[in-house]
């Protein structure tokens, strides 16, 4: 069993430039959240200018918009928001907390899986937080009246299959934390799995729903991985479900010859034969004596042969 450990960069400031100029698929993810945020500061900004100074507006217009609806009609009518979702914040704080551990287990994620593959999680991990979160408003007679106020928004359920999807898929990668020490990233993404499951009853239910949504389609692309990986090392892509044909195919039993069923002969049947071919072995070895091997007949040579075999 292999152990990782996560390195910590020297010098943060320098890590995060050439980060962010490298344009990796981790750093656009990153980007795009805090570009959104900024537009909807600005937004507020110029409602303000126009005599709203609470921004109660500018998050009407963008929960309206941009975050996902738990009332299925609202989003039937605009169902793009199971995209726009996974890009919003409006608070600072859970910007900059969603972002952290984006950055943090992106890096990682792509020490071992590509860049295309962070996205693949970021996206998938999305939409199953905002399928799971509007699944449950809708079945569970708990929130039955909070249906058709209800919005979800922000990147944590993207954020969470990423935790998940790296914590099962290098389970023994270990990082240094503050005040604990080394602990394996597949421990903590376990601990905020039952967190979340046990902050259902808090205020913000939804988003804890649409995390355990994401944390869930996470391990669930780890195992995919895994199995993509085992068939690349075999050197053939298709070698896995070739290897998972072969066990269920019955091998071919090698061809044998079918028994003789033939009436046994007496001991006396079997000597006459024997002693008839024998006599026709030496009067052919004879007539080779005396003329030579192509003065036999074809008939001669195949029996000749024949018998030889058999010796």
């Amino acid at each position: 069993m292999m152990n990782y450990a996560y390195q910590q960069p020297s010098n943060p400031l320098d890590e995060f430039r050439r980060f962010f100029k490298q344009g990796s698929s981790l750093s656009m993810l990153i980007l795009i959240n805090i570009i959104v945020w900024i537009l909807i500061q600005s937004l507020k900004v110029v409602l303000f200018i126009y005599n709203n100074p609470d921004g109660t507006a500018a998050n009407t217009i963008v929960l309206h918009v941009l975050a996902i609806p738990a009332f299925i009609p609202a989003l039937v009518s605009s169902p793009w928001t199971l995209f726009t979702y996974m890009f919003l914040h409006i608070d600072i704080w859970h910007l900059l907390f969603n972002m952290i551990w984006l950055y943090w287990f992106g890096r990682i994620f792509l020490e071992f899986l590509s860049s295309k593959q962070l996205v693949f999680v970021y996206i998938l991990g999305g939409l199953a937080g905002a399928l799971v979160y509007v699944f449950a408003f809708n079945v569970f007679p708990v929130f039955t009246e909070v249906v058709p106020v209800s919005y979800a928004l922000g990147a944590s359920a993207s954020v969470m299959a990423i935790v998940t999807a790296i914590s099962f898929y290098v389970p023994n990668y270990t990082i240094q934390l503050f005040l604990f020490g080394k602990i394996k990233i597949l421990y903590l993404a376990i601990i905020l799995f039952v967190f979340d499951f046990f902050m259902i009853p808090s205020g913000n239910a939804g988003g804890h729903l649409a995390h355990i949504g994401g944390a869930l389609l996470g391990v669930i692309l780890s195992q995919v991985f895994h199995l993509k990986k085992n068939s690349y090392d075999t050197g053939n892509s298709s070698a896995f479900f070739s290897n998972l044909k072969d066990k269920f195919q019955k091998k071919q039993q090698p061809w044998q010859t079918p028994p003789d069923y033939s009436k046994p002969v007496s001991d006396e049947e079997y000597n006459r034969k024997k002693r008839e071919k024998q006599k026709k072995v030496d009067d052919i070895l004879e007539k080779i004596s005396k003329g030579g091997y192509d003065s036999l007949t074809k008939e001669e040579k195949e029996f000749l042969f024949k018998t030889s075999n058999k010796r």
